[in-house]
């Protein structure tokens, strides 16, 4: 079975921003809230591409990227927002701030192929696909 690429990196994600967040837990405590926040989104992501890709519908299959790609648009924001207001360095920024961007374009490219390939009538990708 092929791996899938979008589920590879959302998966990889997933796991930096656990990192991400356990780190600011030891050191900016008084932030908690904000963490728990790019926590939950950073996560979500690879989980919205999961149900994607065992999605039974073109439809459906879209709407779990969409809303995976919203999750990764939110996660961009908190990271943004920490790096402005000084909770993480510019250099960790710049390297997980990377990844998110490379996740929200393959979500992108995905949701718009899907949308082509469902107007010539091709089945949606599962996971089996290698997307």
């Amino acid at each position: 079975m092929a791996e899938s690429i979008i589920a590879a990196k959302s998966y990889s994600f997933a796991l930096r921003m656990i990192k991400l967040y356990k780190h600011l837990q030891k050191e900016q405590r008084e932030f908690y809230v904000l963490t728990k926040q790019v926590l939950r989104s950073g996560t979500s992501i690879g989980a919205n591409v999961e149900e994607a890709l065992g999605s039974p519908s073109g439809a459906d299959f879209r709407n779990k990227l969409t809303i995976a790609l919203k999750e990764a648009r939110e996660t961009s924001y908190w990271l943004r927002l920490f790096k402005d207001s000084e909770i993480i360095s510019i250099t960790s920024f710049e390297s997980v701030h990377q990844d998110c961007l490379e996740i929200i374009k393959i979500l992108k490219s995905i949701i718009l192929t899907s949308k082509k390939n469902e107007k010539k009538g091709s089945a949606p990708p599962t996971q089996d696909s290698g997307l």
